[in-house]
């Protein structure tokens, strides 16, 4: 589904009052995503495994606004285990005591075989962290999530998510699950106040794009910051009641 919002215009103070949290929130789309939530008013929740990627990006927001000191929630998706999960969904619960936004960014792209040639561990590793830790983390905020009037969960897709193609293996797989994910969460909380939807952010230039197409000209791809629009929109009240969607931002 298009999402046409080259025309979509909104205050400074769009999510002012709103507690944000970015998964993979220490470098591309995360990232991004994380200072121009802060910079409309968020209080961000950065996730991430890298406590001194994390740090940069929360004195980045702290030089831009200082009042909303942003978290630091660092988890490692691959190795966290239940009692991991809990210790972060009670400290967002003692801090903030809701949360409005969950953004599932964080993700590994693992190889790029044939079926036949797939490694069965990088296959377990890739659904895992992309899939199976997406579920455990929204499971234990589902609580927090319900404390907001309007809570909003955004998976972040891909085109080969929607379209199986050739040699993308595990990845490919992964984000088909995470559109199912979202589907059948919009659909239990149809009658309530929580909305799940998918972003396919389209080609990106991200390390994982990178890593990819490593032959690439990354100057013809959009960066981070210009895909984020569909993210700022459907964290926003202005998408209040879209829910089971699944969105093109390019």
């Amino acid at each position: 589904m298009s999402l046409d919002l080259q025309a979509y215009t909104y205050p400074d103070t769009l999510l002012k009052g709103r507690t944000i949290m970015v998964t993979g929130a220490s470098d591309g789309i995360g990232r991004a995503l994380s200072l121009k939530a802060a910079k409309l008013g968020a209080q961000v929740v950065l996730h991430g495994r890298n406590s001194e990627k994390l740090e940069k990006v929360y004195d980045q927001i702290d030089a831009m606004n200082g009042s909303l000191r942003p978290s630091i929630a660092v988890l490692d998706l691959a190795t966290a285990n239940a009692e991991s999960y809990s210790t972060l969904a009670n400290s967002i619960n003692n801090e903030f005591g809701k949360l409005d936004g969950l953004v599932h960014n964080a993700a590994i792209i693992g190889d790029r075989f044939s079926i036949e040639q797939y490694d069965a561990l990088v296959w377990q590793r890739v659904m895992h962290v992309n899939v199976t830790a997406s579920f455990a983390l929204t499971q234990v905020l589902l609580p927090e999530l319900r404390q907001s009037n309007d809570a909003s969960i955004i998976f972040t897709s891909s085109g080969v998510g929607r379209i199986g193609r050739a040699h993308w293996g595990a990845y490919a797989v992964s984000k088909f699950a995470i559109e199912g994910l979202s589907q059948v969460l919009a659909d239990e909380h149809q009658h309530l106040r929580l909305r799940s939807n998918c972003i396919n952010p389209g080609a990106t230039r991200t390390n994982m794009r990178l890593e990819a197409f490593p032959g690439e000209d990354r100057d013809s791809v959009k960066t981070a910051e210009e895909v984020l629009t569909p993210y700022i929109y459907l964290l926003g009240p202005d998408s209040s009641g879209i829910t089971g969607k699944s969105f093109d931002s390019q």
